[in-house]
């Protein structure tokens, strides 16, 4: 037999190549086991059924998070997204046509995750991430940048939607997130800062939605605080404006 061979059909090479394929093939199906912890099962539109595919939907996992807490994936329970819209036809999988607001309705780009409904902290203290300027004390706006605190916020439609009445920071980014919008009827809104056009003077300009349309934005359950969830909502809806805000906006292009 020749240098290597096991038998006369069977050589090193042979072995070390199929185990080679063993260990890939086993690797595939751990990793397409493991990013089954988020999102499944599907649920469909058929009564009762639910997708799974190949592999199944592996057993929970527990995690340990930074702060201390735990969760576990794939999650028992917890809370379901709702959204507002029925099937635009009768076929399973057919779209779904959004009712009422549009931006509200949790579809389309109106959709958000349903993260934990709690702050996101930094990595190194129990303090809140994002804050806004009247918390986080040691951060201002340079004095030689356009300061939009006490400007006008205005909507698409050349309206004015409220006063800017405080910034929103990222304290492990040092970035603004979010502007503080009081609207004329007193209660205060987040508008995302990738959102805003803040021009030489101090004044906001926002694409995406109309002056009237900062009324129905999702509002905070504190104050000086926005929960990873809260963020969420409140992007999608800003965000969602560039489709859902007026009608013509939802037409074909051609």
């Amino acid at each position: 037999m020749q240098t290597g061979a096991i038998t006369g059909y069977i050589d090193v090479a042979q072995v070390a190549l199929y185990t080679f394929w063993l260990l890939f093939a086993g690797l595939i199906f751990y990793l397409r086991t493991e990013d089954k912890r988020e999102g499944y099962p599907l649920v469909t539109d058929r009564t009762g059924h639910m997708v799974q595919g190949f592999p199944p939907v592996p057993a929970p996992k527990t995690f340990l998070l930074a702060s201390g807490a735990m969760v576990q994936a794939p999650r028992q329970g917890g809370v379901e997204p709702t959204f507002d819209a029925v099937p635009a036809a009768g076929f399973p999988g057919a779209p779904l046509q959004p009712m009422g607001n549009p931006m509200l309705s949790g579809t389309g780009p109106a959709a958000s995750a349903l993260r934990a409904d709690v702050p996101d902290l930094m990595y190194a203290s129990s303090e809140h991430r994002v804050v806004p300027l009247r918390v986080a004390a040691d951060h201002g706006v340079d004095g030689e940048s356009p300061n939009p605190i006490g400007q006008e916020v205005i909507g698409a439609d050349g309206a004015v939607g409220g006063i800017v009445s405080d910034l929103w920071i990222d304290r492990a980014e040092t970035a603004i997130r979010y502007v503080e919008v009081t609207l004329a009827a007193g209660a205060s809104i987040l508008l995302p800062m990738p959102l805003a056009n803040v021009d030489t003077t101090g004044r906001v300009f926002v694409k995406s939605v109309m002056a009237s349309q900062f009324l129905d934005a999702p509002t905070l359950a504190h104050p000086d605080q926005v929960t990873l969830r809260e963020e969420d909502r409140i992007q999608a809806y800003f965000a969602s404006g560039h489709l859902f805000a007026v009608p013509s906006r939802m037409e074909p292009m051609l």
